[in-house]
């Protein structure tokens, strides 16, 4: 592709592909058999399904099958693509990266001239890797070529309370200029630092090592610092437009790394309870009816103070319905994908609502990984949604994602935590041939053959039909 000699325009998302693995346990069955009370998992997290693996899936086999689909489903020329950045935190090599491996679907066309490797950082790399993907477009570097972004996990814990937060999945994005998903320019702010609230230090086990109560609160506080570090941007961009004040409402849509979905209603719940705080200082409290007995209250101070949280949820919940609940989706019914999870929600978005509703508006979204990293950032719908648009192109394309919702087949709770426990027993095993059969398998996944004797992985590919 020949290279622009004009500035790119309108740099976003122009195409995005999500896949998932084919068996799921349900929650509720999966209660009864952890021996909880009823609704603690579907009511107190949020979850109706989780999404899990066999020993035939790992994160080279999701990532193949995403980026494979993306091409073939949007006809991508090979050559077309000159960046490819994978964000993971499952990692099967400390050295090779995913994205090497990817290199194989482009290197039979041909290419072997793409830029980007894996970013790594909890569930905050698939934002990195956008971030990176939108920046070289935007830089001197650009060759007028397109890049892909994957964004791909496998969200597994150890027996235990935290077992049902897990899932799995892939996003590829398609990112170039004139897009129907545009990243604002000059509008994103991020929170950084160093805490030890969720971790992978043993490199021969797939499980985490989780502070639960200070995760909560580090996600929290990193909300609280990008919002109002956003907020205070735009506040000063959109001065010179006469708005002196940003708040939700300048959201038609706001979307959340999902660890669960209840902690999403609560986040959006804070962010309400952000715009309160902030209204005092610009004095503007006509919004904000019956809350005047929280008028001195400080956000380091509120994040398990249960009357806060149950009053600000009632008073966010048609905000929480009309912006944020639309979103979470494919979240209920996979569960946490990890780096994949906030575009997994950008993905029900598109799924839930129609682009002529979708046309002209503004997406917030916040992503965190533990850590800890994390961005408030936003998009901008293009006006055009008309038949054939690349709006309407993109939002058609993803209708295909209830369909693989449906032919998924449920497992039960004592299947799923053999198959495990098989999976713990042999990660990292070599050689290892794989023992889960593929005959159920979506058509056109990849999934992996075997381990050599020297960590050698071999992937094959389930026909297409």
């Amino acid at each position: 592709m020949a290279r622009s000699t004009e500035w790119p325009h309108d740099v976003g998302i122009l195409a995005v592909e999500l896949i998932f693995p084919h068996l799921y346990v349900d929650q509720s069955d999966l209660e009864v058999y952890d021996g909880v009370s009823q609704g603690k998992y579907t009511v107190g997290l949020g979850q109706s399904k989780m999404g899990f693996c066999t020993d035939r899936d790992d994160i080279n086999s999701l990532c193949l099958t995403v980026v494979t689909r993306l091409m073939e489903r949007n006809s991508i020329a090979h050559a077309s693509v000159g960046r490819l950045e994978v964000g993971t935190e499952t990692i099967v090599d400390k050295s090779k990266s995913v994205k090497s491996v990817l290199m194989q679907i482009f290197e039979e066309h041909g290419n072997f001239s793409i830029e980007g490797i894996d970013t790594t950082n909890a569930c905050y790399g698939g934002t990195a890797a956008l971030f990176n993907a939108v920046s070289w477009i935007e830089s001197s570097a650009w060759d007028g070529r397109l890049a892909i972004v994957v964004a791909a996990d496998i969200a597994l814990y150890a027996k235990g309370n935290a077992r049902p937060t897990g899932g799995a999945g892939a996003v590829a994005m398609l990112v170039g200029p004139d897009a129907p998903l545009v990243i604002e320019r000059g509008l994103r702010s991020t929170y950084m630092r160093h805490v030890y609230d969720f971790y992978k230090p043993n490199l021969e086990s797939e499980y985490p090592v989780v502070d639960g109560k200070l995760s909560i609160q580090c996600y929290l506080s990193a909300l609280d610092n990008c919002y109002q570090m956003y907020c205070d941007k735009a506040g000063k961009v959109m001065q010179e437009k006469n708005q002196f004040q940003w708040d939700v409402n300048c959201f038609d849509s706001i979307l959340f790394h999902s660890p669960y979905c209840k902690l999403v209603q609560k986040s959006l719940a804070r962010l309400v309870l952000i715009d309160f705080v902030r209204a005092q200082r610009f004095g503007h409290n006509e919004s904000f009816i019956g809350l005047e007995k929280f008028a001195n209250v400080k956000l380091e101070d509120t994040y398990f103070d249960k009357d806060i949280e149950k009053e600000f949820l009632v008073f966010s919940k048609e905000c929480f319905k009309n912006k944020t609940e639309p979103s979470l989706f494919l979240a209920n019914q996979i569960g946490n994908m990890y780096t994949p999870s906030l575009y997994g929600g950008l993905v029900s978005l598109l799924l839930k609502k129609p682009g002529n509703l979708l046309a002209g508006t503004r997406i917030g979204l916040f992503s965190y990984g533990s850590g800890l990293a994390s961005s408030f950032f936003s998009i901008k719908v293009s006006d055009d949604s008309s038949v054939g648009s690349k709006l309407d192109v993109l939002v058609r394309s993803v209708l295909n994602v209830q369909e693989q919702l449906d032919l998924r087949l449920k497992v039960s709770p004592e299947d799923f935590s053999k198959i495990l426990e098989d999976r713990e027993k042999n990660h990292h095993v070599a050689p290892y041939t794989p023992s889960a059969q593929v005959d159920n398998f979506f058509p056109g996944s990849w999934y992996l053959k075997y381990v050599d004797d020297k960590y050698r992985r071999y992937y094959d590919r389930v026909p297409l039909s």
